[in-house]
């Protein structure tokens, strides 16, 4: 239970830094400024985040760190001995690491977006 929730909220707390950081900084590199404009119109609260985007990058990698932490501990558990859940103890294990895996590759493509790129422009 504590793998699903930690991956839950590592992927929650890595696509809002994909939203409130790296989805601005696509669009004005895109020269998709005005698009971008007419977004904010439509959704307001993505300037409130815009304005926290290093706390909730924070907040983000702390959730993918207790995540991967979480997913370390409990792929070194054994599964049950009924093969029947065994066998759905080990695909549990697989998606959740896909779900982390997932998660921390949209937080890598969301800081690289908000901190590395803007600085090349």
């Amino acid at each position: 239970m504590q793998d699903k929730a930690a991956n839950f909220f590592s992927l929650f707390a890595s696509t809002s830094t994909l939203i409130c950081c790296a989805l601005p900084a696509l669009f004005v590199t895109l020269g998709a400024g005005a698009s971008f404009a007419s977004l904010i119109g439509v959704f307001p609260f993505l300037i409130v985040l815009s304005q926290y985007k290093i706390a909730i990058s924070l907040f983000a990698l702390a959730m993918i760190v207790i995540a991967g932490l979480v997913n370390y501990k409990t792929a070194r558990m054994p599964c049950p001995a009924d093969p029947e859940l065994g066998r759905t103890c080990l695909q549990t294990r697989q998606r959740s690491r896909q779900v982390y895996y997932f998660s921390t590759g949209i937080f890598i493509c969301a800081s690289i977006f908000t901190y590395v790129l803007p600085n090349f422009i």
